[in-house]
């Protein structure tokens, strides 16, 4: 069942409330500059209290990522409900296509606000830095406990960072365009080539049964 039919009406009101919070960051991000925007401007454009901003994101930098738990999830989701003959990179890749299926954020008019900001802002980037370093340790710790026969530590971080680096490279390319962003399809299609081509050494090592590219 999709995560949103799981959801109650209370956390389906704190998820519009939390949406509203995001889309009024991004209009004032952009039209009055990030440092020149404070939470309290954003909580008023959302029309909450700057108070119950902080139970929704912790700073506007966390807001500039808020499907990154998300993310993280589908990939942990998609490792617990893996099959006997699935591997470490058709896991990831699974993951990936899911991510595409229920959010078109790697598409966003904020995923592209958020790369220019990752460019200009240092606490921006930092804070991108952060999001990705912990996203990748956390995937790879469950993929190293899934599959103890073919990963160890090293070989988990590496295939992960692979898988990562992928996806991050591509949407680097594909938002520097603004005309992608109006094709949720096309953006998930390149990323998905993207990845294909990172792991191909993976896939091809599973076909041939071994442990390691």
């Amino acid at each position: 069942m999709p995560y949103a039919a799981r959801m109650s009406l209370r956390d389906r009101k704190r998820a519009r409330t939390r949406q509203a919070l995001v889309d009024a960051a991004t209009v004032l991000f952009e039209r009055d500059g990030y440092d020149e925007t404070t939470v309290a401007d954003i909580a008023a454009a959302a029309e909450i209290g700057t108070r119950t901003f902080f139970s929704y994101f912790a700073s506007k930098e966390e807001l500039l990522f808020p499907e990154s738990d998300a993310r993280v999830r589908a990939a942990v989701e998609a490792i617990a409900a893996r099959g006997p003959d699935d591997g470490p990179a058709e896991v990831l890749l699974r993951a990936l296509h899911k991510i595409g299926d229920d959010s078109d954020d790697m598409a966003s008019r904020l995923a592209a606000l958020r790369l220019r900001l990752i460019r200009t802002v240092p606490t921006v980037r930092g804070r991108a830095l952060q999001t990705q370093l912990d996203a990748q340790r956390e995937i790879a710790r469950h993929l190293a406990a899934a599959f103890p026969d073919r990963l160890d530590e090293v070989t988990a971080a590496a295939l992960t960072g692979a898988f990562v680096g992928a996806v991050t490279g591509a949407l680097q390319v594909l938002l520097d365009d603004p005309d992608q962003l109006g094709d949720p399809a096309m953006v998930q299609a390149a990323v998905r080539r993207a990845t294909d081509v990172a792991l191909t050494p993976w896939l091809r090592a599973a076909s041939y049964g071994s442990d390691a590219p």
